[in-house]
């Protein structure tokens, strides 16, 4: 019987998690939970990789909200409030609320691969990229 009662739990392995979903410049995004793996109907969850020294492209995840733990590595989460750029430094443990459609990226200053787990309040991985926010050496854009 499958009904909302009887449907099966889905153990997905960390070795399993796949590639195959939306890609930022910058970044490595690996899916684990969404509609496409498991049949999700409200959660996208999957890790993301930002090796030693880079940063992501800017970008926002559409309508979706988005929840982020830090697994390791001292990720950067770096985004505009009015003309002002701010700049979040976290390590392992942090967390990161990210709301609907706010343009961002993530930078490594580390020698290490960061590492964050995401989980977003939609079944697939919505990213939609964006050309640069700012300018490396101007800072925010006007």
């Amino acid at each position: 019987m499958t009904d909302q009662w009887h449907r099966p739990l889905r153990h997905i392995k960390g070795s399993e998690l796949s590639g195959d979903t939306t890609q930022t410049s910058g970044m490595r995004r690996l899916e684990a939970v969404s509609g496409k793996t498991v049949g999700s109907e409200k959660v996208w969850m999957g890790e993301t990789h930002v090796g030693p020294a880079t940063n992501s492209g800017d970008h926002h995840h559409g309508e979706a909200e988005t929840a982020i733990y830090v697994k390791s590595g001292h990720p950067v989460f770096v985004f505009a409030d009015g003309d002002e750029e701010i700049r979040l430094e976290t390590g392992p443990g942090d967390y990161i609320f990210v709301p609907p459609y706010v343009p961002h990226r993530e930078e490594n200053p580390g020698d290490e691969d960061a590492v964050v787990v995401i989980a977003r309040s939609s079944q697939e991985g919505i990213v939609v990229n964006l050309p640069s926010l700012w300018s490396p050496v101007d800072g925010p854009a006007d």
